[in-house]
């Protein structure tokens, strides 16, 4: 009896350690799911832009140094003596946005220009930036900068003044302003990757009410689904749906083997 009592209780080892045995693979399985969930999420995951390419706004009141802009240039109403600028470049959304590379000299620009009745003279500067700026297969103006006077009517904005000078302009949909003197050609606010030369960083400009703070303003910023790069841009339905089954699955698992442990 008492060998039978030890056989018994041996073969009820046997069993229970079976039983762990079983649990522990339950819940290695469940355990590697997870992980390969977590890989096919980050690599579904969409890549962080390092800036955006775009046109940035810049002001000067009364021979004042440039100054980044706080409302946008439809809405900006320069006065007589004033100075607006744009600069294309790219953008991080930090302070180190670039400015133009030309004072904001009101005299040597329009110092040969009367003003006359019901009118103001605003200098204006288009800052085109370098070849590294430039998107790719297009290639900046010959001359960087270009400058010039313009006479507009006393209550004109900032984005009248610069047609003055620059056409032709482009805008998108949301009337954001995308291109100056026909530069770029095509594009508007795109995301700039990581690996990509940059140059310079700069900031961003829309006609629509564009405007600065130091760093990329919301109204100017691409939207999440254009940052996102449409339909590519994160995780599909299918591979978050297949995720929450894993996961429900591999709880599951780990429940059971808890159990039989």
């Amino acid at each position: 009896m008492t060998a039978a009592r030890g056989n018994g209780a041996s073969g009820n080892g046997v069993r229970g350690s079976g039983a762990r045995s079983r649990g522990s693979r339950a819940a290695g399985a469940a355990a590697g799911a997870l992980l390969a969930l977590t890989s096919v999420v980050a690599a579904a995951a969409p890549a962080q832009a390092a800036g955006y390419r775009y046109w940035s706004f810049w002001e000067s009141d009364g021979g004042k140094p440039w100054a980044y802009a706080t409302q946008g240039p439809a809405t900006a109403r320069p006065a007589d003596g004033d100075a607006i600028g744009f600069r294309f470049a790219v953008s991080n959304g930090t302070n180190d946005t670039s400015r133009p590379s030309v004072a904001p000299d009101f005299t040597g620009i329009c110092g040969g220009v009367e003003k006359k009745d019901g009118t103001k003279r605003v200098a204006v500067v288009v800052d085109f930036g370098g070849p590294a700026d430039a998107p790719p297969g297009e290639t900046p103006p010959e001359k960087p900068v270009k400058a010039g006077c313009a006479q507009v009517r006393e209550d004109a904005t900032g984005a009248e003044a610069l047609a003055v000078v620059a056409k032709p302009l482009r805008y998108d949909g949301a009337a954001m302003l995308c291109g100056i003197a026909g530069y770029p050609a095509r594009g508007c606010g795109e995301p700039v990757a990581e690996t990509g030369g940059t140059g310079e960083t700069g900031g961003t400009g829309e006609t629509g009410g564009t405007g600065g703070t130091g760093k990329t303003p919301a109204s100017a910023a691409p939207s999440a689904s254009a940052t996102a790069g449409g339909e590519g841009g994160g995780p599909s339905f299918g591979v978050l749906a297949g995720g929450a089954a894993v996961l429900a699955l591999g709880g599951a698992a780990i429940w059971k083997a808890r159990r039989r442990g």
